[in-house]
């Protein structure tokens, strides 16, 4: 890398260049670790600007330099005297200067600098005026560079260290005050030249100021000639099209923009050629672009077009050109929030002429997406791989495919669903009236045509009442008749599932259907076999009171098929099985439940004994794939049974406990197998409630013993629902099973409290989070017990020590157990188990719940302070940042002048130099005035921008590090 001519920079430079280079991963490791620290060190401010201002630099040093100088001026600012800011701003303009031609990246990043100064340079006031005086009438793009970046940096300008009120009042005095010197700039800029007013710069700057310069101003002056024109232009295409864009959201509100909608509307409509010549010319980005235009137009204005319909009904076909042009289907996708919205409107009574005059272009929008639904036709006659070997372009096919679908379900809402049944019922007569002869066991022309309408009856399925009496009657006795072709047999089968609801209302097109998706179960097509297992599913759901006679004729399909599955599809056949038992009579759920089950246990317990000596997890696998069958119908069979009546399904559950509990003991070491077996027993719980009480024993027992010998957080996340069902005052529970439950929990409890002295945090993470969700439970149910124990203090110091994790799900769980435990401390806590009085208000925390959360808070409040802020200016991810600040709104709530000396001891720990000249100080003085007026929760927002700036600052790593480590850039000038 050559050598600027100044003395000191060697080491930068040599960091700079191992970044780029080909070395050791620990080099660039030392590298970046020495670059970080040299961005936040004061020594920054002049090496830069050596860098910059030497003209040997390389450009991506350049680049660097640029970027850490507008790091410097966001966050470093007060490392430099206030007197010598101005000549810091001059400095700037004069490297703008010297850049003003290029690299575009360096000149970018010195507009922002720029722009960040003259945010914190509160003095400087005539800044558009110092700027444009500066950079000279020949620096065209660099002041329009200037003026795009400033609004946008004014609006992130919360990263800046100014104050709420100073930032208000300087945002008034660079934008408020400047727009209409800003649009008279811009006016005079378009007028200069020909190349002027097709600059992609101008309308990136309009783009940026049309926050503060008003939509109906720009419309009216000569500057939307400009934009229209740039439209046309292929350099300026793409700018000029975003420009149109924000110009159109400014118009939403349709009767204040109505003027300037008359102005705009007819210049849009003057765009509709631009979809036929641009659906031609192979430019899918430009033909992404017109279609946003219209559409963009018609989200912005869907009001009118519903009022309206006749004015805007070429805006509308204007739409439907752009769907049914886009061959390569990459632009449609912009419209669906179009129709999604216009389907709202136009569905309401008072716009119901609009849904009429809508009716036909609905109708043909409909036959649009039938058709884009259409697989590619392959270049060969090979089908195996209808996308050339491109699975992002399959998968981006499916997931649009599944978009197009809710767009023909907003058809539906607007033209009846019985007319777009219709359509896609005479596209598949067509297709079997002009194709159907023509099918052979091996060839199915043209299949596209025929898989696409039995696509669309599956989307539309949802939309379709069991009352429908038109089409479905017809098009069922259809479906059941395709060609075997994998991809119309999945989709055939896959419609099919969709319609159960109304197959149950019809009997008698039942069986057809029924034995075409079992006969898929036998399909070569691993695709079309998980299609039927789906259906089947539905099926059992949806008919089960139709099939509650053959039950025992399914059984022997069922045990025929199942292991042939994979296990997904398991699942979904054994659901559908499982609500064909649950309708039987409840003499008859027993032996249902024992037939089903029990060779699904000799199963599991077969594969057990392989897994005691097997070399790898397969069977352990597979038992685990067993007990969650057994799990399945355990959520599925609940009959009804009165509390006197013993449930027969319960009564099962008892057979198999020992069975689970021996699985459990067995293989301590296998997760999977632990996590199905408690999943098991939780549902268990969830689905006969306090039926399960003659199991409660054992269970307890065995959740007990389970998480004692295994550490695993299964068995707290089992305990949870144990604790939720039988809590004190739940039905149907005495008050000593609601004790001995309690007693239960505390166990639990002491177990977790023991790992988490034994072991650190971070080897612990998921039981963490299942044990701090267990407790936010047990505060709800049990508070009276919990909150006076002492466990509770304990628990407390686990929550503590839980928050050096850096994890998102255990650090959330354990923040949200916090601030509900500190709720107490208040007379509303976070409670839901509250009985609610007369008056509908949830009667007061009894003092001396209260008091003991302020107990424990007042031995524990330091450590719990001090590790919240830490991790909130250090470690915390960025999603635990807002319930961290709530903890701390919650201690200020409970205790505020102590929590406001817990708050200062943190700060005054923090390192040397990383906090500013009398920032803790103004913190303090802020917090205090807020505590005196009885504003505690402005003391959140206080302590929140606080730790949000330090962690910017001193932690969070600075711009420019990652672009080193790539190869070199290349700079546009």
């Amino acid at each position: 890398m050559a050598s600027p001519n100044s003395n000191g920079l060697e080491p930068l430079l040599a960091a700079l260049s191992t970044m780029q280079a080909n070395v050791e991963r620990s080099q660039k490791s030392q590298a970046h670790e020495y670059l970080e620290k040299f961005q936040k060190s004061p020594e920054a401010w002049t090496k830069t600007h050596s860098l910059l201002s030497s003209p040997n630099t390389i450009a991506e040093a350049k680049l660097f330099a640029a970027t850490t100088l507008k790091g410097k001026i966001t966050y470093d600012l007060d490392q430099l005297p206030r007197e010598s800011l101005p000549s810091l701003r001059d400095s700037i303009l004069a490297l703008l200067v010297s850049f003003r031609e290029g690299p575009r990246p360096v000149r970018t990043q010195l507009c922002v600098c720029l722009a960040n100064l003259a945010i914190q340079l509160l003095e400087w006031k005539n800044v558009l005026d110092h700027v444009g005086s500066s950079l000279g009438s020949s620096a065209g793009d660099c002041i329009l560079e200037f003026l795009k970046i400033l609004p946008e940096e004014v609006t992130e300008g919360r990263k800046i260290n100014l104050s709420e009120d100073e930032l208000t009042v300087r945002t008034k005095e660079l934008l408020e005050d400047n727009a209409s010197q800003v649009l008279g700039l811009l006016n005079q800029y378009a007028s200069s030249s020909a190349a002027a007013a097709v600059n992609p710069r101008l309308f990136e700057c309009i783009s940026s100021w049309l926050g503060e310069i008003p939509a109906a101003d720009v419309v009216n002056s000569s500057l939307f000639d400009a934009i229209i024109n740039g439209i046309s232009n292929d350099a300026s295409f793409d700018a000029a099209v975003d420009c149109m864009c924000m110009i159109l959201r400014d118009t939403r509100e349709v009767d204040e923009y109505m003027e300037v909608i008359q102005i705009i509307y007819p210049r849009v409509l003057s765009l509709r050629p631009r979809i036929a010549e641009l659906a031609g010319s192979g430019d899918l980005d430009a033909y992404k672009g017109i279609t946003r235009i219209f559409a963009e137009a018609g989200e912005a204005w869907v009001v009118m077009i519903a009022r309206l319909p006749a004015e805007f009904r070429g805006l509308v076909e204007s739409v439907l050109e752009c769907c049914g042009r886009d061959q390569d289907r990459d632009a449609i996708a912009l419209t669906f929030l179009f129709w999604y919205e216009l389907k709202q409107s136009i569905t309401l009574d008072k716009y119901k002429q609009a849904r009429i005059h809508y009716a036909d272009v609905f109708g043909k929008l409909v036959d649009v997406m039938i058709k884009h639904l259409e697989y590619p036709t392959p270049d060969s006659a090979d089908e195996a791989d209808l996308f050339d070997g491109d699975r992002e372009q399959e998968e981006k096919f499916r997931e649009f495919r599944h978009q197009m679908g809710d767009v023909l379900k907003d058809c539906c809402d607007v033209i009846t669903v019985t007319e777009c049944l219709g359509k896609a019922f005479n596209r598949i007569q067509r297709w079997v009236s002009t194709y159907g002869s023509q099918t052979t066991s091996t060839s199915v022309p043209h299949w596209q045509e025929l898989e696409a309408p039995l696509f669309s009856m599956r989307a539309m399925g949802g939309m379709v009442s069991p009352e429908e009496s038109v089409v479905l009657r017809q098009v069922i006795p259809l479906i059941v008749q395709i060609p075997d072709h994998e991809k119309l047999r999945f989709q055939a089968i896959m419609a099919l599932g969709r319609y159960t609801d109304w197959t149950a209302q019809h009997p008698e097109f039942l069986q057809p259907q029924l034995q075409f998706v079992i006969a898929g179960f036998n399909h070569s097509s691993k695709e079309v076999v998980r299609a039927a297992a789906l259906a089947f599913k539905f099926f059992g759901t949806d008919c089960r009171k139709l099939l509650e006679g053959s039950v025992m004729e399914l059984h022997t399909f069922y045990e025929s098929v199942l292991d042939n599955l994979p296990p997904d599809s398991q699942e979904e056949i054994t659901e559908g099985v499982a609500c064909i038992i649950s309708v039987q009579a409840l003499d008859k759920v027993h032996s249902m439940f024992k037939t089903y089950c029990d060779p699904v246990i000799k199963r599991m317990m077969s594969c057990a004994n392989q897994a005691k000596t097997a070399q790898d997890d397969g069977p352990r696998l597979a038992v685990a794939g067993y007990i969650q069958l057994l799990t399945v119908f355990v959520q599925n069979i609940q009959p009804y049974v009165s509390p006197q009546q013993e449930n027969p399904a319960v009564k099962y559950c008892q057979e198999i406990l020992p069975v689970l509990s021996t699985i459990a003991e067995n293989f301590t070491s296998s997760t999977p197998i632990l996590e199905r077996v408690c999943r098991c027993w939780r549902y268990m719980v969830l689905s006969y409630r306090t039926a399960v009480l003659p199991l409660l024993p054992t269970l307890a027992q065995q959740l007990a013993s389970g998480f004692e010998n295994t550490r695993q957080g299964c068995f707290l996340w089992a305990t949870d629902s144990v604790l939720r069902e039988f809590a004190i005052g739940a039905e149907y529970v005495d008050a000593s099973t609601s004790r001995a439950i309690y007693s239960f929990f505390e166990q639990q409890a002491f177990a977790f409290l023991r790992i988490m002295n034994d072991l650190p945090a971070e080897d612990l993470p998921d039981v963490i989070e299942d044990f701090f969700r267990l407790l936010i439970d047990a505060l709800i149910y049990c508070h009276q017990q919990l909150l006076p124990s002492p466990v509770c203090q304990h628990i407390l110091s686990a929550a503590i020590s839980a928050l050096t994790l850096q994890q998102d799900a255990p650090l959330i769980a354990a923040l949200h157990f916090l601030r509900d435990l500190l709720s107490y401390g208040t007379e509303h806590p976070n409670s839901s188990n509250f009985d609610r009085q007369e008056s509908g208000q949830a009667p007061r925390n009894s003092p001396q719940l209260q008091q003991a959360v302020k107990q424990m808070i007042a031995s524990q409040g330091e450590a719990l302070v001090r590790r919240v802020m830490t991790g909130m200016m250090f470690s915390f991810p960025r999603d635990c940042i807002q319930d961290a600040s709530g903890v701390l709104l919650s201690l200020f709530e409970i205790l505020p002048l102590q929590s406001g000396v817990w708050v200062k001891e943190t700060i005054g720990m923090l390192p040397a130099g990383s906090i500013r000249a009398g920032e803790t100080d103004r913190l303090m003085n802020a917090v205090g005035m807020k505590i005196d007026a009885g504003d505690v929760r402005k003391v959140r927002v206080l302590l929140q921008d606080f730790t949000t700036s330090y962690r910017r600052r001193n932690v969070a790593p600075r711009d420019g590090l990652g672009r080193l480590e790539a190869t070199r850039f290349r700079f546009n000038g």
